[in-house]
């Protein structure tokens, strides 16, 4: 599979775009989309700080554009990502072992746990941006999105199993060579020094706590749910974008 076809099978799995990828799509031709997942979360992420930039120049509230941005994103994206965060809260909510969880995921409901995580989500990303955009921050906008996505390439790393009955998980889980997580991490890292001009030492850590944080608690849901899934890796991204958002937003 070329490049192009890699790049057009991401967009394809990782937005609304009427994208189509190739007709045959196997393990291979997943470790290469998914190797470029960030440059797929880079696009989604200009889109983002171009809608926060024009709403707030066309008089919206920062908190408005804010909140707009992030249903933009979420229309962007088929709401997947979202879905896979309010499904992957519930199935931990559960307490129950990862069979039962894996039920609860799959029932099509939303529970407490995933209405609570939504709105958590939703609310600290739409005031985050805000914050972004009264700083003039648009940059870190992008990299915060596209963060989220450096996420997926790390929890698809080789030995990462994928759950039971999982079809996309089983596709993508152990795709990523430890190389090309790293790599897109210290890509995200150097742009962050970028990301807020006046303490460019806040941007590097903020990416480095969100990537660390959505990490941690991918392991733990792929540990809780006995594999990786599509909603484990929603959840990952949610979650990433949400803690670089607040951390790129903070005055210093």
């Amino acid at each position: 599979m070329t490049p192009g076809a890699g790049i057009r099978l991401a967009v394809s799995w990782l937005t609304v775009l009427p994208v189509r990828g190739p007709d045959k799509v196997d393990r291979a031709a997943a470790r290469r989309a998914i190797a470029l997942a960030p440059v797929v979360g880079s696009l989604l992420g200009a889109v983002a700080a171009a809608s926060l930039w024009a709403l707030t120049g066309a008089g919206a509230s920062a908190p408005l554009a804010g909140l707009v941005t992030v249903a933009a994103l979420a229309l962007l994206t088929r709401g997947m990502h979202l879905d896979g965060l309010s499904d992957s809260m519930d199935g931990l909510g559960s307490y129950g072992p990862p069979e039962r969880a894996r039920q609860i995921m799959k029932s099509g409901g939303v529970g407490p746990f995933g209405v609570a995580a939504l709105v958590f989500a939703i609310g600290v990303q739409s005031f985050a941006f805000a914050a972004l955009a009264d700083a003039g921050r648009w940059f870190a906008v992008a990299l915060a999105v596209a963060t989220g996505r450096v996420v997926v390439v790390l929890a698809c790393r080789r030995g990462v199993p994928a759950a039971p009955g999982a079809m996309f998980g089983a596709l993508v889980s152990g795709t990523q060579s430890p190389l090309t997580g790293a790599a897109w991490v210290i890509v995200a890292l150097s742009c962050g020094v970028l990301a807020v001009p006046d303490h460019p030492w806040l941007g590097p850590i903020a990416i480095a706590v969100s990537v660390a944080v959505a990490t941690f608690a991918v392991r733990h849901m792929v540990r809780r749910f006995g594999g990786s899934s599509g909603d484990v890796l929603g959840a990952g991204i949610e979650i990433s974008v949400t803690v670089a958002a607040a951390g790129l937003s903070l005055t210093g």
